[in-house]
């Protein structure tokens, strides 16, 4: 299959290597000018999840290979879509004249309705999964991040069809275990709240890097995942569908706490998850804590926590 990574981020790169090591055409779409910056190749240094229980090393140098146009006649067959929530908009309003013969692969957080963030991106051509790897390029361009064995998948009240099967198909032939979730809108948001709990401590100590191994930090980002669960069922959630997602937030914190801090300083692939997270001015963790509490305070939920945190991800006022 002919496959097209929008944008060069983390999770375009971990899982366009991925897919190009099963066998298929890789590119990037990239903004004009940006190839020249990054060059032939990516620096790799990610645990692999996929075959090994604790994970295979692979430290590589991979070639890419970039595009700066995308006209609509192309030939790709699937576009991978993986950007910051706030750049979604964006991302689908430049695709929908695009689109061309392929399916789109919305793969990343989503706060709006999701046939709302779709824009004007046909629906029956959309497939909608989020990734389970992260990781961040380092000061000396080094990508290091984990790529998960599983990979989620979902649809918006009806069965997948023949497009989304072929996506789904895609990723199991590239060694990936699917993880259906049948109220996809209902986990995209558990998901988005959970990021803005453990985000909202994160900007408070300088980035979410911090949090490894440390107990309290992360006791404080769990009650502020927990006080946001509330604003899920205002929305529409319900939480009963979602108790595997939401049960680290509902368990005592003296339990889940020294739990998750002892995990994420002594297993690699979270430890290494969290601490390539160092960018104390990454705007999507700003965006997303901003997001949150903005639809608490439309919709009249308490929110103490994520406010308390505020100063460290409002905009600064324009006099």
């Amino acid at each position: 299959m002919k496959i097209l990574m929008f944008g060069r981020g983390v999770i375009a790169t971990i899982y366009g290597w991925a897919l190009e090591q099963a066998g298929h055409d890789v590119e990037f779409y990239v903004r004009p000018g940006r190839a020249a910056t990054y060059g032939d190749a990516v620096d790799l240094d990610l645990f692999d999840m996929r075959r090994r229980v604790w994970g295979q090393r692979v430290v590589e140098k991979w070639p890419t290979r970039y595009r700066e146009a995308l006209e609509p006649d192309h030939d790709f067959d699937l576009i991978v879509l993986s950007v910051p929530h706030h750049r979604v908009a964006e991302a689908t309003a430049f695709l929908a004249p695009r689109v061309g013969r392929a399916t789109v692969l919305v793969f990343g957080n989503v706060w709006a309705e999701p046939p709302a963030a779709a824009g004007a991106l046909p629906l029956d051509r959309i497939a909608w999964g989020f990734p389970q790897a992260g990781g961040g390029f380092g000061a000396d361009g080094v990508l290091r991040g984990v790529l998960l064995r599983s990979v989620i998948f979902g649809t918006l009240g009806q069965p997948p069809n023949d497009r989304e099967r072929a996506v789904r198909e895609v990723f199991r032939e590239a060694g990936f275990r699917l993880k259906e979730q049948p109220d996809f809108r209902g986990w995209l948001w558990v998901h988005f709240v959970s990021n803005a709990g453990l985000h909202s401590q994160g900007l408070r100590r300088g980035s979410l890097s911090k949090l490894a191994g440390a107990t309290g930090d992360l006791r404080e980002g769990l009650l502020a995942g927990r006080e946001l669960l509330p604003l899920l069922e205002a929305r529409g959630v319900d939480l009963r569908r979602h108790r595997g997602g939401v049960l680290l937030f509902r368990a005592p914190t003296w339990l889940t706490a020294p739990a998750f801090a002892w995990l994420t300083a002594h297993v690699a692939p979270l430890r290494v998850s969290l601490e390539t997270h160092t960018d104390p001015d990454a705007e999507e963790p700003r965006e997303v804590c901003r997001d949150t509490l903005a639809e608490a305070r439309r919709l009249g939920i308490s929110v103490p926590r994520l406010e308390a945190a505020e100063p460290h991800f409002a905009r600064e006022r324009k006099n």
